[in-house]
């Protein structure tokens, strides 16, 4: 059926990947070989300040490289990766990680959902099954931790997805032109932030399993850091909601337009 799909012509718009990378260098090459051929259109790199050769192994490898002059942190990145993307005319934005933890051979069924206009978001979910997540490497406490953060997105967010903190994400144009991203943080609270945002907005959420992989050279937060990041989610719903009963209007819940009128007053 995606075959078919991808075969008419009708359907055809401009996809690109962005990879926010850092320190990476030993991992780019398996991610990009494992895209299926003619998913992709062009593929942004964005290197937030890596002291290995991340840079020089993407140029070889023939992808677009955006460098950072300083370390803009995780958030900060993928506002980057979505300016360019944008910029050079994307109308669909694969989002995945260079770390080759998540299969990028998923990418095809992720932007399909998007171009059928099923979903305008697209996350790719690492836990199919409890016993598939702990066999892929994921560790005990970042997988309870992920179940209860994702539980409790769900019943705030009137959703029903499988994993809300996934590294691989696809997304609409009309998403990353809506949502005022450019107000969220550049930590990794910003994907929490970009997720609550397009349910605000009136975006349809869905979710694909993707397979991840759990290694050394995988990028990962460590406990603390875990920590906090659970901590900041949590303060998203809390803002999602006062916004929501007009206690609190808060500048990531706002659409872009308040900033001109603001201005304007």
């Amino acid at each position: 059926m995606l075959h078919a799909i991808s075969a008419d012509n009708t359907l055809k718009r401009h996809t690109i990947a962005v990879m926010p990378a850092y320190n990476a260098e030993a991992t780019i090459e398996r991610t990009l070989k494992d895209i299926p051929k003619g998913v992709i259109d062009e593929v942004i790199l964005v290197d937030d300040c890596s002291t290995d050769r991340t840079v020089e192994v993407a140029k070889s490898l023939g992808v677009t490289v955006i460098q950072h002059e300083e370390n803009l942190g995780y958030g900060g990145n993928q506002k980057t990766c979505y300016d360019h993307a944008l910029a050079h005319g994307a109308d669909y934005v694969v989002m995945i990680h260079p770390d080759y933890q998540y299969d990028s051979r998923v990418m095809g069924a992720a932007i399909e959902f998007l171009r059928l206009g099923i979903c305008d978001v697209v996350l790719g979910s690492r836990i199919r099954t409890r016993r598939e997540a702990l066999q892929g490497g994921m560790p005990v406490y970042k997988y309870l931790a992920n179940r209860v953060l994702t539980t409790i997105e769900n019943i705030a967010l009137g959703q029903n997805l499988g994993d809300f903190h996934s590294g691989f994400r696809a997304y609409s144009r009309k998403v990353l032109t809506t949502v005022p991203f450019h107000r969220n943080s550049n930590d990794f609270v910003f994907d929490s932030e970009l997720l609550a945002q397009a349910v605000e907005f009136g975006f349809r959420i869905g979710d694909i399993p993707v397979p991840v992989r759990y290694f050394d050279e995988a990028s990962s937060i460590n406990f603390r850091r875990s920590t906090q990041y659970g901590i900041a989610t949590l303060g998203v719903l809390a803002k999602f909601f006062l916004h929501r009963l007009d206690i609190y209007s808060s500048p990531i819940f706002r659409p872009k337009e308040s900033d001109k009128a603001s201005e304007q007053d």
